[in-house]
């Protein structure tokens, strides 16, 4: 049994968690750390967070589980700042969208006989804005959350219990959980995920450019319009930090959006743009 949960960013995810263990039927304690107050004053008081910490590394050796709501490069820092810090009964999971240079962290710095053990996980959830006002519940509800742990490299039993109680309280969230390897998890998530986050950054970008100075020509757009640019508004600060730490999978996925794009633009006169239609179709009915 988890007793007590640290959540290391109280942005839309971190709370987002706060709120379903609550809803999960979860009776620990959760404490809550966040850089600016005004995020964990949020979650506090929408009940996500029993009480806030003045200091991450206190809260989490004071907690059984630590989960790091954060951009990867602020989720890489927290690990090296926690793994001297806590011990084998210990556990620390993320929620970060890549997942290969978290594992390879956490091989090298937890998950042996004297440390904490680390579970990186990704649920595929989330909004287009972030912050703590937008938090959801339900967020994680039908959702798959993937973890990339290797089951091995658990070396005690406490730790071993204690994944199995976390990924237990996934499941209680509503979430679908699905194993992956690292890279392989990176490599799905640049073409599910990473590159329709790109590609509707530069729809957006180039709209902008083009009818910025007319907006009545937004609402000519209509619902394809919204639907296509919604991702649009996501930070650059979360996305600055995905780009750089899966490039080689998401330039792979870019390249291959770049020359379909190509192709539909020379196929505009010819009967090959129909097998475009009937290929795209034919993914959305499966």
């Amino acid at each position: 049994m988890i007793e007590r949960v640290a959540i290391l960013g109280t942005g839309l995810l971190g709370t987002s968690v706060g709120l379903a263990l609550r809803a999960s039927g979860y009776k620990g304690s959760i404490v809550g750390w966040n850089r600016g107050s005004e995020q964990g004053r949020e979650a506090l008081r929408l009940g996500a967070v029993d009480s806030l910490a003045a200091d991450g590394v206190e809260a989490a050796k004071a907690s059984e589980v630590t989960v790091l709501a954060v951009p990867i490069f602020a989720t890489l820092d927290w690990m090296e700042k926690l793994a001297p810090m806590l011990g084998p009964e210990q556990l620390v999971t993320d929620v970060g969208s890549t997942k290969r240079v978290i594992s390879e962290a956490a091989a090298r710095l937890y998950n042996s006989p004297e440390r904490a053990a680390f579970l990186p996980g990704h649920p595929m959830a989330g909004k287009e804005r972030g912050g703590a006002a937008l938090a959801d519940a339900n967020l994680f509800r039908g959702a798959v959350w993937l973890f990339t742990d290797d089951a091995a490299a658990i070396r005690s039993a406490k730790a071993a219990e204690l994944v199995k109680s976390w990924r237990g309280l996934v499941a209680a969230m509503g979430a679908k959980i699905l194993d992956l390897d690292p890279a392989r998890h990176d490599e799905l998530v640049a073409w599910v995920s990473h590159l329709p986050q790109f590609t509707a950054t530069a729809l957006s970008a180039l709209l902008e450019e083009e009818v910025g100075e007319a907006p009545e020509l937004k609402d000519v757009g209509g619902r394809a319009l919204r639907e296509m640019t919604r991702l649009g508004a996501s930070p650059y600060s979360m996305w600055r930090d995905i780009a750089h730490t899966n490039s080689e999978a998401l330039e792979r996925a870019l390249l291959a959006l770049e020359q379909r794009l190509a192709q539909l633009r020379e196929n505009l006169h010819t009967p090959e743009l129909r097998s475009e239609f009937e290929q795209a179709n034919k993914f959305r009915r499966e």
